[in-house]
């Protein structure tokens, strides 16, 4: 029979999130039971629950989980009970499609069953990790390495995954010239992930006020793009650019730093339609493109690759009471750099 279990929920998209329910299933042959300890709180959770995208409610978000398993089912060979393991954007997929074979699930042609607000093969809705505890599918749990302490590595099952994908394929790494837009949740572990990679690193932010921070982890330089002289001084002088924000920009004025056959490469995800020039294309052989998260291997070589280099993200633990605030806080760019719940508070 299913499981209750605690959980925080949005009932409409004007409710904050209060206490509540979630029924999880039993574990079938090849699911893993696992125990929450932390879950992050993505921009993501916040546009979900508001009704920003199309949501069914009642709505229990997340999809920065880690914790421990607590059961398998009688087939799983790939977690043994009491591993650390997390779960990130996607619960399933079709398995079958060109994309799914290759290991990039996240491209599914039928698309892929997102943690929360989507449909499991059983044909029921799919709730996140805003609760105690989440029943997957094995071959979509990843392992946990030992050398990432679980509040850190919350985090990186979206933020670091869909930081770490740009970066591996294009190449970041020595000689490469790789700029972050934006110094939030997904900018700031850009940053020690394009330095952890050898590539020379630099941020462009509004702003100079979190410059420090953007050299303590591992950026090269920091240039605030209120400043012209920043674009005229950068102009021709990147060879990877990664878009991080939701806000509209102006795309040409970046385009304009990109050296011979550079690439920007968007992850943020503006509310309005882009408009560019074809020729701030066309004039360096330039290349304008766009990045989901990882696929589960590349999100376990992610994890893998932080464990050897020491990285995890920056976190600002909370009560799950908290959590309302903490929304208004991502909204207002008030954390640095990413909020995780304590799910012993539920």
């Amino acid at each position: 029979m299913p499981t209750t279990v605690k959980a925080y929920v949005a009932s409409s998209p004007t409710a904050d999130l209060t206490p509540g329910t979630v029924e999880r299933r039993d574990p079938g042959d090849f699911d893993v039971q696992i125990s929450i300890r932390y879950t992050g709180i993505c921009h993501s959770d916040i546009h979900a629950a508001r009704g920003d995208w199309a949501s069914s409610y009642p709505l229990v978000v997340g999809h920065e989980i880690v914790g421990v398993v607590e059961a398998i089912g009688p087939k799983v060979t790939r977690h043994s009970v009491g591993d650390r393991v997390g779960v990130g954007c996607f619960v399933d997929s079709c398995r079958e499609c060109i994309n799914c074979r290759a290991g990039e699930e996240q491209y599914c042609l039928q698309g892929a069953t997102s943690t929360y607000n989507s449909f499991g093969r059983d044909g029921l809705p799919t709730a996140g990790g805003y609760s105690t505890s989440i029943v997957v599918d094995e071959n979509y749990v990843l392992r946990i390495p030992d050398g990432i302490p679980l509040q850190d590595a919350a985090p990186l099952l979206c933020a670091g995954i869909t930081m770490y994908a740009p970066l591996r394929n294009w190449k970041a790494g020595p000689g490469k010239r790789v700029a972050i837009i934006g110094m939030g949740g997904l900018g700031h572990m850009g940053v020690k992930i394009a330095a952890a990679l050898g590539a020379e690193v630099t941020v462009l932010s509004q702003s100079l006020k979190k410059q420090e921070d953007a050299v303590r982890l591992g950026a090269n330089s920091y240039y605030a793009t209120s400043e012209p002289a920043t674009f005229e001084y950068l102009k021709g002088q990147l060879d990877l650019i990664i878009n991080t924000v939701s806000a509209d920009i102006d795309v040409d004025a970046y385009l304009s730093l990109l050296a011979l056959d550079g690439t920007m490469v968007l992850v943020g995800l503006p509310s309005k339609p882009l408009s560019q020039r074809a020729w701030s294309l066309v004039e360096f052989r330039r290349n304008l493109s766009g990045s989901r998260m990882g696929g589960i291997r590349q999100t376990q070589e992610m994890l893998d690759f932080c464990a050897a280099h020491g990285l995890g993200a920056d976190v600002e633990v909370i009560h799950a009471s908290q959590i309302n605030e903490a929304f208004e806080r991502v909204l207002a760019s008030d954390v640095r750099y990413r909020f995780v719940i304590d799910a012993a508070t539920f």
